[in-house]
């Protein structure tokens, strides 16, 4: 949940729905709910005895994780997170808040169906204890009577139990409208065999004159003793190994920069020299190189990076590391590799070279054409010329028109030579 967290706070366009901050807050909700919940299974694990403080304090905890997945089912159940949310999940959660609930009820109803006030016990701690599971008492119950009165514990522990059957069925109805729980044998047999406690505890407690019994059970406040918060995650505690790492240095081999395939160079040192300098850091480039030396003939560029030296990367390497290993093998010939940065100048081509009859114009065509527009709107806006030059404008106007008919002759032969496949790529074809 933590990690679902970070990214929930740290991704701000996010690639798919399903990493949006809706569905993240769901999902860190739903996993901070099974957290609770395995809290409570750890704790019942060993066993839940049947004593007084036990079950309270069990009764507590399982009405926390009901109340939580309460919380993830009303949260799948928001729009728009409810049409991305599978059925099976927000159903699942919506058992298991109805499932627990139950189990609350069913605590606290052994509670007083079980146990009675006897003279060597601490009076007060229990009224406290007890005091504590609840907001409010039904009309005309308190709790110290409820404590010593054995009629209003059994009338007030079979309201819960009548309220805990009655969360089992709903549980059980659910479960069965939805094919993929239906389908799970282990939640089946979970549900039922809980059902069938409540209903055998309530059997035990019913006699022939609780017809005229209408106590309602109260709603149990949750509380827990363990917090369940997320823990972020920790970035500098782990080693990790970047993926990039051996694409080289970002501020060299990114995106912006566009490179030729690596050359392979074979050198041999003449006199114990190169014919060329090193520069820079990592990686290194070459420098003051001798066009009359065997690299260049070879093809060796002034301004090539180095990335291999006799097939060992060499990317991360600065000046004195190439130079150790080109020197070592003395005056046997060694096998580089180097790459040129190309000009993104010159790898512009005409955009609209690319279009074809028949095909959808793309963004950067309709960029081009927006272009193409406002140059021609420039070089046919006429010049405002002053009030003061009317006579001067009149003038140019009769000497444009004597112009007019060589002018209107020379582009009707240009349009006569050009062919239809340059026609094709005019403004008027890219519509």
């Amino acid at each position: 949940s933590g990690v679902l967290s970070y990214l929930k706070e740290t991704f701000t366009h996010t690639p798919s729905y399903d990493m949006s901050p809706a569905m993240l807050n769901v999902l860190v909700k739903m996993m901070l709910a099974q957290a609770q919940e395995c809290v409570f299974e750890q704790i019942g694990l060993p066993g839940i005895r049947n004593e007084f403080f036990t079950l309270v304090k069990m009764t507590q905890e399982v009405a926390k994780v009901g109340e939580v997945y309460m919380l993830v089912n009303t949260a799948m159940n928001q729009e728009p997170v409810k049409e991305n949310i599978p059925y099976s999940w927000s159903k699942l959660a919506q058992i298991k808040s109805d499932h627990y609930k139950a189990l609350a009820h069913y605590f606290i109803a052994t509670i007083l169906c079980d146990h009675e006030l006897q003279p060597g016990d601490d009076e007060d701690q229990q009224e406290k204890a007890l005091s504590q599971l609840y907001d409010y008492m039904p009309e005309g119950l308190m709790i110290l009577s409820v404590l010593k009165d054995k009629v209003q514990r059994k009338q007030l522990g079979k309201a819960h139990l009548r309220k805990a059957i009655v969360y089992h069925e709903e549980a059980l109805r659910v479960c069965g409208l939805c094919k993929k729980l239906r389908n799970i044998d282990v939640l089946q047999e979970v549900l039922t065999a809980a059902h069938k406690r409540s209903l055998l505890k309530y059997a035990q407690q019913e006699t022939e004159d609780d017809f005229l019994s209408l106590i309602q059970a109260p709603d149990i406040v949750p509380k827990t003793e363990h917090k369940i918060e997320t823990i972020a995650p920790q970035f500098s505690k782990v080693k990790v190994k970047d993926f990039f790492h051996r694409l080289g240095p970002l501020t060299v081999f990114s995106a912006k920069q566009r490179w030729t395939a690596p050359r392979t160079i074979h050198i041999h040192q003449e006199a114990g020299e190169l014919g060329f300098s090193l520069k820079g850091g990592s990686p290194v480039q070459i420098y003051c190189l001798d066009p009359a030396c065997a690299a260049a003939l070879m093809g060796l560029k002034e301004g090539d990076y180095i990335v291999s030296v006799g097939g060992v990367d060499c990317k991360w390497l600065g000046v004195n590391e190439v130079l150790e290993k080109l020197r070592s093998v003395g005056e046997q010939p060694v096998e580089i590799e180097v790459i040129s940065c190309q000009d993104t100048a010159a790898s512009m081509h005409s955009k609209s070279a690319t279009y074809s009859v028949g095909m959808q114009k793309t963004y950067s065509l309709i960029c081009l054409a927006m272009e193409e527009d406002k140059i021609d709107q420039t070089k046919k806006a006429p010049l405002k010329l002053p009030f003061l030059s009317w006579g001067t404008k009149n003038r140019q106007k009769a000497a444009s028109t004597l112009c007019l008919p060589s002018a209107v002759a020379g582009s009707s032969q240009f349009k006569k030579k050009l062919s239809p496949f340059t026609l094709l790529n005019t403004e008027s074809s890219l519509y």
